[in-house]
């Protein structure tokens, strides 16, 4: 019993240390749209120190940066060559492999904007405001050749690829129906994996920035204004608003995520709140016009919970691609390819006690479950 009431009071520090401060959002309480947008521009604002660009690098270094989820191998993060369910087409050590020169995929990893440099460059930064060049939430550890292929264009669903990265990430002409409809110029397309991760960066930059991008938009002329209206409320325009939405609910937020919202937080003094609680993203912009991906997790569990067995039992409807089991520190124990699910149901055995993150993919949706061993 004592042991059980220990890892209770594991599992709420673990919680305690995945979720903002006490009352970080307080003053966003009871609004919605555009105010509550506003709202939390005032809150991540406040407190977010300015750190520079060269100390980007120094960052990276965090173990949040890390992958500590798939292969567990401790190398660089990249969102362009990560292989979620199989090997990497290449690695990235974080002392050693920072662009400089590069030719070919996997030379070395540079510091992407997510919304492109060349957007809001051309702006001046107000006296005492942080500049977004600077800023973690959207800036990002990957492969060097691939940032440069991407270029200035913005994200979207390709339809027909003229190019694609080692793990599957394509650029090429946006399809032009379904939740893309509405732009057929070239866009860039991560895999489904790191969806939701660009789409709450971008929904992040358009809160923080809020005041100022209309001047961005205005003094831009890269193609990725396409993904703008002009407005400092609405922000995106129909279709990229469109895409970021889905995306945002066909990849929720991951362990991976909260780990980097909170070295960020610890880094320059502000969150994602995006991150910290996903269900701001409706209550401003309301939800996706249409989704064409089937919930495939619409029936899953995980028993016994706690388990005193050293087993769990996890029984699902859905064909399995892949069972991640991760400690509280974000490190990987176990992965389980293509696992045989007797009647629906697959039997982990010989866990050690503690408190993990059961992590389940399928078609590239995923799901994770909090689980305990005792």
């Amino acid at each position: 019993m004592k042991n059980y009431y220990l890892l209770l009071l594991l599992l709420f520090s673990v919680i305690l240390i995945a979720q903002p401060p006490a009352n970080y959002y307080n003053s966003a309480n009871g609004f919605t749209g555009y105010a509550l947008k506003t709202k939390l521009k005032v809150i991540i604002k406040t407190g977010h120190n300015d750190e520079g660009y060269p100390s980007l690098w120094s960052l990276y270094g965090n173990t949040a940066f890390r992958d500590n989820i798939y292969e567990n191998d401790n190398t660089i993060l990249d969102i362009y060559s990560e292989n979620p369910t199989g090997n990497d087409p290449y690695e990235f050590t974080y002392s050693s492999n920072q662009c400089g020169e590069y030719a070919n995929e996997g030379d070395c990893y540079n510091r992407e904007h997510l919304v492109p440099q060349a957007y809001f460059d051309n702006v001046a930064i107000p006296n005492g405001e942080v500049n977004p060049k600077h800023d973690p939430h959207h800036v990002i550890p990957t492969d060097g050749k691939v940032n440069g292929v991407r270029d200035n264009f913005p994200f979207g669903k390709v339809n027909n690829a003229s190019y694609t990265t080692g793990n599957g990430s394509q650029k090429g002409s946006n399809l032009n129906s379904g939740y893309s409809a509405g732009y057929s110029g070239t866009v860039f397309e991560p895999i489904d994996e790191f969806k939701g991760d660009v789409a709450r960066a971008l929904l992040y930059f358009a809160t923080r920035y809020e005041d100022q991008m209309d001047e961005f938009y205005n003094s831009a002329t890269v193609q990725s204004k396409a993904m703008f209206d002009g407005s400092i409320n609405h922000v995106f325009s129909p279709t990229f608003l469109n895409i970021l939405l889905t995306w945002n609910t066909i990849d929720p937020v991951s362990t991976k995520e909260m780990a980097r919202n909170n070295a960020i937080y610890n880094y320059q003094g502000n969150r994602n709140p995006f991150v910290d609680n996903n269900s701001y993203v409706t209550a401003i912009w309301g939800l996706p016009l249409g989704i064409s991906t089937i919930d495939v997790f619409s029936e899953v569990a995980v028993y016994p919970n706690p388990s005193n067995n050293h087993m769990l039992n996890v029984h699902t409807t859905a064909a399995i691609d892949v069972i991640h089991l991760i400690a509280i520190n974000g490190q990987l124990l176990q992965q389980i390819k293509n696992p045989i699910l007797e009647n629906g149901t697959y039997t982990l055995t010989n866990l050690p006690q503690g408190f993990y993150f059961l992590k389940l993919t399928s078609q590239n949706q995923s799901i994770t479950k909090k689980v305990i061993v005792n």
